[in-house]
Protein backbone atom coordinates (compact mmCIF):
# COMPACT_ATOMS: atom_id res chain seq x y z
CA UNK A 1 0.00 0.00 0.00
CA UNK A 2 2.89 2.62 0.93
CA UNK A 3 4.51 1.62 -2.61
CA UNK A 4 0.96 2.59 -4.35
CA UNK A 5 0.30 5.71 -2.35
CA UNK A 6 4.15 7.02 -3.31
CA UNK A 7 3.58 6.49 -6.73
CA UNK A 8 -0.18 8.02 -6.91
CA UNK A 9 1.45 11.28 -5.09
CA UNK A 10 4.10 11.58 -7.80
CA UNK A 11 1.53 10.92 -10.37
CA UNK A 12 -0.77 14.23 -9.11
CA UNK A 13 2.67 16.03 -8.61
CA UNK A 14 4.57 15.47 -11.57
CA UNK A 15 2.46 14.95 -14.82
CA UNK A 16 2.22 17.96 -15.54
CA UNK A 17 5.98 18.06 -17.08
CA UNK A 18 4.77 15.22 -19.87
CA UNK A 19 3.40 16.97 -22.96
CA UNK A 20 2.65 13.31 -24.21
CA UNK A 21 1.91 10.10 -23.26
CA UNK A 22 0.61 7.66 -25.65
CA UNK A 23 -0.34 4.04 -23.93
CA UNK A 24 -0.92 0.47 -25.29
CA UNK A 25 -3.78 -0.07 -22.67
CA UNK A 26 -6.76 2.06 -22.84
CA UNK A 27 -5.47 5.16 -20.30
CA UNK A 28 -5.55 8.91 -20.44
CA UNK A 29 -2.89 10.63 -21.43
CA UNK A 30 -1.54 13.66 -19.24
CA UNK A 31 -2.84 16.99 -20.13
CA UNK A 32 -0.39 18.94 -22.49
CA UNK A 33 1.44 21.60 -20.86
CA UNK A 34 1.72 25.29 -22.38
CA UNK A 35 3.29 25.10 -25.66
CA UNK A 36 6.17 28.20 -24.30
CA UNK A 37 6.11 29.74 -21.14
CA UNK A 38 7.32 27.76 -18.30
CA UNK A 39 7.44 24.01 -19.48
CA UNK A 40 9.50 25.04 -22.75
CA UNK A 41 11.94 27.19 -20.53
CA UNK A 42 13.78 23.93 -19.72
CA UNK A 43 13.31 22.36 -22.46
CA UNK A 44 16.14 21.68 -25.12
CA UNK A 45 15.65 21.83 -28.99
CA UNK A 46 17.11 18.29 -31.08
CA UNK A 47 16.77 17.74 -34.26
CA UNK A 48 13.58 17.82 -36.53
CA UNK A 49 11.80 20.54 -33.62
CA UNK A 50 10.22 23.57 -35.48
CA UNK A 51 10.55 27.40 -34.16
CA UNK A 52 9.06 30.42 -35.53
CA UNK A 53 8.94 34.46 -34.93
CA UNK A 54 8.18 37.89 -36.08
CA UNK A 55 9.95 41.11 -34.86
CA UNK A 56 6.62 43.63 -33.96
CA UNK A 57 6.35 45.98 -36.17
CA UNK A 58 8.96 44.85 -38.71
CA UNK A 59 8.49 43.59 -41.92
CA UNK A 60 11.10 41.07 -43.31
CA UNK A 61 12.09 39.50 -39.96
CA UNK A 62 9.30 36.56 -40.11
CA UNK A 63 11.03 33.45 -40.05
CA UNK A 64 9.79 29.50 -39.46
CA UNK A 65 12.88 26.71 -38.95
CA UNK A 66 13.55 23.42 -38.43
CA UNK A 67 16.83 22.74 -36.54
CA UNK A 68 18.44 20.34 -38.96
CA UNK A 69 20.61 16.82 -38.22
CA UNK A 70 23.78 18.67 -37.26
CA UNK A 71 21.38 20.88 -35.07
CA UNK A 72 21.21 23.86 -36.97
CA UNK A 73 19.06 26.69 -38.24
CA UNK A 74 19.09 28.94 -41.60
CA UNK A 75 17.16 32.22 -40.91
CA UNK A 76 17.12 34.92 -43.70
CA UNK A 77 18.54 37.92 -42.27
CA UNK A 78 21.44 36.00 -40.30
CA UNK A 79 24.81 35.41 -42.26
CA UNK A 80 25.64 32.07 -41.05
CA UNK A 81 23.46 29.39 -39.55
CA UNK A 82 22.80 29.16 -35.86
CA UNK A 83 23.60 26.67 -33.67
CA UNK A 84 19.98 25.50 -31.91
CA UNK A 85 21.08 22.00 -30.75
CA UNK A 86 20.77 21.86 -26.78
CA UNK A 87 19.68 25.56 -26.42
CA UNK A 88 16.76 26.11 -24.67
CA UNK A 89 14.24 29.05 -26.04
CA UNK A 90 15.48 31.67 -24.08
CA UNK A 91 18.92 30.80 -25.40
CA UNK A 92 17.91 30.52 -28.68
CA UNK A 93 15.43 33.67 -28.51
CA UNK A 94 18.91 36.17 -26.85
CA UNK A 95 20.51 34.86 -30.00
CA UNK A 96 18.13 35.29 -32.49
CA UNK A 97 17.63 38.95 -31.16
CA UNK A 98 21.81 39.59 -31.66
CA UNK A 99 21.34 38.73 -34.85
CA UNK A 100 17.86 41.17 -35.34
CA UNK A 101 19.80 44.01 -33.39
CA UNK A 102 22.35 44.29 -36.76
CA UNK A 103 19.66 45.81 -38.38
CA UNK A 104 16.80 46.57 -35.67
CA UNK A 105 17.88 48.66 -32.45
CA UNK A 106 15.31 48.09 -30.24
CA UNK A 107 13.93 44.75 -31.79
CA UNK A 108 10.56 43.08 -29.82
CA UNK A 109 11.15 39.64 -31.04
CA UNK A 110 8.56 37.45 -30.53
CA UNK A 111 9.58 33.89 -30.47
CA UNK A 112 8.39 30.24 -29.75
CA UNK A 113 9.03 26.68 -30.55
CA UNK A 114 6.03 25.44 -32.38
CA UNK A 115 6.62 21.50 -32.65
CA UNK A 116 9.38 19.73 -30.51
CA UNK A 117 10.27 16.33 -31.78
CA UNK A 118 12.31 14.48 -29.30
CA UNK A 119 12.30 10.75 -28.88
CA UNK A 120 9.87 9.26 -26.56
CA UNK A 121 10.78 7.76 -23.17
CA UNK A 122 9.56 4.10 -23.41
CA UNK A 123 8.35 2.41 -20.48
CA UNK A 124 7.37 -1.20 -20.36
CA UNK A 125 6.97 -4.82 -18.62
CA UNK A 126 5.26 -4.84 -15.33
CA UNK A 127 4.13 -1.43 -15.38
CA UNK A 128 0.37 -0.18 -14.81
CA UNK A 129 0.36 1.86 -17.91
CA UNK A 130 3.12 0.80 -21.01
CA UNK A 131 3.54 4.22 -22.08
CA UNK A 132 5.59 6.52 -24.55
CA UNK A 133 6.31 9.53 -23.19
CA UNK A 134 8.02 12.52 -24.71
CA UNK A 135 9.78 14.84 -21.89
CA UNK A 136 9.35 18.76 -21.65
CA UNK A 137 12.10 18.87 -19.43
CA UNK A 138 14.56 16.56 -17.20
CA UNK A 139 12.47 13.82 -15.38
CA UNK A 140 13.86 11.73 -12.94
CA UNK A 141 13.19 7.56 -13.13
CA UNK A 142 10.82 7.69 -9.97
CA UNK A 143 8.93 10.53 -11.91
CA UNK A 144 8.69 8.24 -15.16
CA UNK A 145 7.51 5.68 -13.27
CA UNK A 146 4.70 7.60 -11.51
CA UNK A 147 3.67 8.76 -14.46
CA UNK A 148 2.72 5.31 -16.07
CA UNK A 149 1.18 3.71 -13.44
CA UNK A 150 3.61 2.40 -10.81
CA UNK A 151 4.72 -1.00 -11.06
CA UNK A 152 2.54 -3.85 -10.65
CA UNK A 153 2.30 -5.03 -7.45
CA UNK A 154 2.38 -9.18 -7.65
CA UNK A 155 4.20 -9.16 -11.37
CA UNK A 156 7.21 -6.74 -10.42
CA UNK A 157 10.00 -8.02 -9.36
CA UNK A 158 11.42 -5.54 -7.55
CA UNK A 159 14.11 -4.49 -10.05
CA UNK A 160 13.66 -1.67 -12.65
CA UNK A 161 16.19 -1.52 -15.54
CA UNK A 162 17.15 1.83 -17.30
CA UNK A 163 18.50 1.19 -20.89
CA UNK A 164 20.35 4.23 -22.64
CA UNK A 165 20.49 3.11 -26.02
CA UNK A 166 21.87 6.61 -27.21
CA UNK A 167 23.82 9.16 -25.90
CA UNK A 168 22.14 11.99 -24.18
CA UNK A 169 22.63 15.06 -26.94
CA UNK A 170 22.88 17.67 -24.15
CA UNK A 171 24.69 16.25 -21.92
CA UNK A 172 28.14 16.95 -20.62
CA UNK A 173 31.09 14.49 -21.07
CA UNK A 174 31.68 14.23 -17.00
CA UNK A 175 28.09 14.30 -16.20
CA UNK A 176 27.24 11.71 -13.84
CA UNK A 177 24.31 10.70 -16.10
CA UNK A 178 26.69 9.90 -19.19
CA UNK A 179 26.79 6.53 -18.50
CA UNK A 180 30.01 5.74 -20.66
CA UNK A 181 31.48 2.44 -19.16
CA UNK A 182 28.01 1.02 -19.04
CA UNK A 183 24.63 1.73 -21.54
CA UNK A 184 21.77 0.09 -18.91
CA UNK A 185 22.03 0.13 -15.32
CA UNK A 186 19.64 -1.56 -12.85
CA UNK A 187 17.86 -0.23 -9.76
CA UNK A 188 15.61 -1.45 -6.77
CA UNK A 189 12.44 -0.62 -6.32
CA UNK A 190 13.02 -0.59 -2.45
CA UNK A 191 15.82 1.64 -2.75
CA UNK A 192 13.93 4.29 -5.07
CA UNK A 193 11.26 4.37 -2.86
CA UNK A 194 13.40 4.82 0.18
CA UNK A 195 14.39 8.10 -1.93
CA UNK A 196 18.03 7.20 -2.13
CA UNK A 197 19.64 9.46 -4.65
CA UNK A 198 21.85 7.09 -6.08
CA UNK A 199 18.95 4.65 -7.53
CA UNK A 200 16.79 7.87 -9.13
CA UNK A 201 18.78 9.11 -12.25
CA UNK A 202 17.79 12.03 -14.69
CA UNK A 203 16.07 10.20 -17.41
CA UNK A 204 16.59 11.43 -20.97
CA UNK A 205 14.87 11.48 -23.96
CA UNK A 206 15.24 8.26 -25.75
CA UNK A 207 15.79 5.84 -22.90
CA UNK A 208 14.34 2.74 -22.18
CA UNK A 209 13.19 1.96 -18.62
CA UNK A 210 11.86 -2.23 -18.27
CA UNK A 211 10.19 -3.18 -15.12
CA UNK A 212 11.04 -6.66 -14.78
CA UNK A 213 8.94 -9.48 -14.09
CA UNK A 214 9.32 -11.55 -10.57
CA UNK A 215 10.41 -15.57 -11.55
CA UNK A 216 7.38 -17.88 -10.17
CA UNK A 217 7.69 -20.79 -8.24
CA UNK A 218 5.42 -23.54 -8.41
CA UNK A 219 3.63 -24.99 -4.97
CA UNK A 220 1.41 -28.19 -5.66
CA UNK A 221 0.12 -31.39 -3.92
CA UNK A 222 -1.30 -31.15 0.01
CA UNK A 223 -1.38 -27.52 0.21
CA UNK A 224 -4.44 -25.12 0.49
CA UNK A 225 -4.34 -23.53 -2.89
CA UNK A 226 -2.14 -24.76 -4.80
CA UNK A 227 -0.98 -22.42 -7.12
CA UNK A 228 2.12 -20.25 -8.73
CA UNK A 229 3.52 -17.28 -6.28
CA UNK A 230 6.01 -15.00 -7.47
CA UNK A 231 9.71 -15.00 -6.19
CA UNK A 232 10.51 -11.32 -5.03
CA UNK A 233 13.60 -9.57 -4.88
CA UNK A 234 13.72 -9.36 -1.33
CA UNK A 235 13.93 -13.26 -1.71
CA UNK A 236 11.24 -16.18 -0.47
CA UNK A 237 11.88 -19.01 2.13
CA UNK A 238 10.14 -22.02 2.13
CA UNK A 239 7.89 -21.43 4.58
CA UNK A 240 6.66 -18.01 3.45
CA UNK A 241 6.01 -19.74 -0.13
CA UNK A 242 3.84 -22.37 1.97
CA UNK A 243 1.96 -19.17 4.09
CA UNK A 244 1.02 -17.49 0.56
CA UNK A 245 -1.02 -20.93 -0.70
CA UNK A 246 -2.83 -20.99 2.35
CA UNK A 247 -0.24 -23.47 4.19
CA UNK A 248 -0.36 -27.52 3.88
CA UNK A 249 -3.56 -29.51 4.47
CA UNK A 250 -4.27 -31.34 7.53
CA UNK A 251 -2.84 -35.11 6.47
CA UNK A 252 0.12 -33.92 4.76
CA UNK A 253 3.66 -35.05 4.63
CA UNK A 254 5.37 -32.40 6.28
CA UNK A 255 8.51 -34.12 7.14
CA UNK A 256 9.53 -34.83 3.56
CA UNK A 257 8.91 -31.73 1.15
CA UNK A 258 9.87 -32.12 -2.10
CA UNK A 259 11.23 -29.35 -4.04
CA UNK A 260 12.44 -29.69 -7.51
CA UNK A 261 15.11 -27.26 -8.36
CA UNK A 262 16.57 -26.71 -11.77
CA UNK A 263 20.07 -27.50 -12.44
CA UNK A 264 23.19 -25.09 -13.35
CA UNK A 265 22.51 -24.03 -16.90
CA UNK A 266 19.31 -25.55 -17.31
CA UNK A 267 16.42 -23.61 -18.60
CA UNK A 268 13.21 -22.69 -17.00
CA UNK A 269 11.76 -25.41 -19.66
CA UNK A 270 14.09 -28.16 -18.44
CA UNK A 271 13.38 -31.02 -17.04
CA UNK A 272 16.98 -31.42 -15.41
CA UNK A 273 16.28 -30.67 -11.88
CA UNK A 274 17.70 -32.28 -8.55
CA UNK A 275 15.62 -33.42 -5.46
CA UNK A 276 16.04 -30.92 -2.37
CA UNK A 277 13.56 -32.35 1.02
CA UNK A 278 12.70 -30.35 4.04
CA UNK A 279 11.05 -31.20 6.97
CA UNK A 280 8.78 -29.04 7.82
CA UNK A 281 8.30 -29.70 11.41
CA UNK A 282 12.43 -29.21 12.24
CA UNK A 283 12.21 -26.21 10.71
CA UNK A 284 9.66 -24.71 12.53
CA UNK A 285 11.47 -25.63 15.71
CA UNK A 286 14.35 -24.28 14.04
CA UNK A 287 16.24 -27.39 13.96
CA UNK A 288 16.45 -26.97 10.18
CA UNK A 289 17.17 -23.97 8.20
CA UNK A 290 14.52 -22.70 5.86
CA UNK A 291 15.45 -23.11 2.62
CA UNK A 292 15.58 -20.15 0.30
CA UNK A 293 13.55 -20.62 -2.87
CA UNK A 294 14.55 -20.02 -6.62
CA UNK A 295 13.13 -18.82 -9.72
CA UNK A 296 11.11 -21.56 -11.16
CA UNK A 297 11.13 -24.32 -8.25
CA UNK A 298 8.58 -26.97 -8.05
CA UNK A 299 7.29 -27.76 -4.59
CA UNK A 300 5.40 -30.91 -4.29
CA UNK A 301 3.71 -31.44 -0.93
CA UNK A 302 2.99 -35.40 -0.42
CA UNK A 303 0.09 -36.75 1.29
CA UNK A 304 1.42 -38.47 4.65
CA UNK A 305 1.22 -42.37 4.88
CA UNK A 306 -1.24 -44.68 7.22
CA UNK A 307 0.58 -46.27 9.64
CA UNK A 308 1.17 -50.10 8.92
CA UNK A 309 -2.23 -50.77 11.49
CA UNK A 310 -4.55 -48.11 10.21
CA UNK A 311 -4.10 -48.93 6.62
CA UNK A 312 -4.54 -53.01 7.56
CA UNK A 313 -7.72 -51.58 8.82
CA UNK A 314 -8.74 -49.43 5.96
CA UNK A 315 -8.52 -52.41 3.91
CA UNK A 316 -10.26 -54.76 6.00
CA UNK A 317 -12.99 -52.15 5.61
CA UNK A 318 -12.66 -51.58 2.07
CA UNK A 319 -12.79 -55.31 1.31
CA UNK A 320 -15.81 -55.90 3.43
CA UNK A 321 -17.61 -53.14 1.47
CA UNK A 322 -17.24 -54.54 -1.76
CA UNK A 323 -17.68 -57.87 -0.75
CA UNK A 324 -20.87 -56.65 0.74
CA UNK A 325 -22.15 -54.66 -2.82
CA UNK A 326 -21.18 -57.20 -4.73
CA UNK A 327 -23.69 -60.07 -2.53
CA UNK A 328 -26.12 -57.60 -3.07
CA UNK A 329 -25.84 -57.60 -6.80
CA UNK A 330 -25.92 -61.50 -6.73
CA UNK A 331 -28.83 -62.10 -4.53
CA UNK A 332 -32.25 -61.80 -6.91
CA UNK A 333 -34.71 -59.81 -6.00
CA UNK A 334 -37.98 -60.96 -4.96
CA UNK A 335 -41.19 -59.21 -4.55
CA UNK A 336 -43.68 -60.77 -2.01
CA UNK A 337 -47.40 -60.79 -2.54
Amino acid sequence: MKLKSFFLLNILLFSGIFVYAQTTENTVAPPKAPRDDSASSGYRLGPGDQIGGHVNGEVGYEFLATVDENGMIELPFARKPIVAQCKTKSELGAEIESEIRKYVREPHLNFRIIEKHPPPVTVYGEINKPSEITLTRKATLVEILAAAGGPRDQEASGLVEVRRPRTPLCVAGNDKDNWKDSPNRTFRLADINAGREDSNPIIYPGDMIAVQRAAPVYITGEVVAPQGVFLKERGLSLTEGLAMVGNVREGAKKSKINILRLKPGASAESKDRELISANLDLIKEGKQKDILLQPFDIIVVDKAKDPIGLAILKTALNAGKTLAYSTANIIPARIAY
